[in-house]
């Protein structure tokens, strides 16, 4: 198993793991990205985010992105967006080494932290991130608009 930075041909293999978390989340309907934007936005010359990718025997069976996010308290955070095992590769440590490729990453970049959010009936991910010692926080409540 090989943990490395994705290149752009490994676009459409990141799709199908997108649309199989959006399936895993219950909303399969939502993901409205595009390989086009995805090429666009992470393999441009000021790319919007850095994704690593996990893989087996040339096969890609997850992988984590993650964007630079800025703290007023902290300075600059790492976000991970999402880490995806495709269901078949789950349980394996799969997920812990991208998680760790991220936390090194962010430490390389002078990252002050990572920051995440697990949905709150997704235990599996919550005892994951327990199991790292991670700080997870009910206080917040999440806010966002459609442009």
């Amino acid at each position: 198993m090989m943990i490395r930075k994705a290149i752009a041909s490994d676009i459409p293999s990141m799709m199908k793991l997108i649309v199989e978390l959006a399936i895993y989340e219950r909303a399969p309907n939502e993901v409205s990205n595009t390989e086009q934007m995805m090429l666009a936005d992470g393999f441009s010359n000021n790319p919007l985010y850095h994704a690593f990718i996990a893989e087996i025997d040339g096969n890609i069976v997850g992988f984590a992105i993650t964007y630079y996010r800025y703290s007023t308290w902290k300075g600059r955070c790492l976000y991970l967006e999402d880490l995806i095992v495709t269901e078949n590769y789950r349980n394996k440590g799969i997920g812990q080494k991208l998680f760790d490729y991220c936390l090194s990453f962010g430490k390389k970049n002078s990252c002050k932290k990572m920051i995440w959010q697990v949905l709150d009936w997704n235990q599996p991910a919550i005892n994951f991130y327990n199991k790292n010692n991670a700080q997870l926080d009910n206080g917040w409540i999440n806010g966002s608009l459609e442009l």
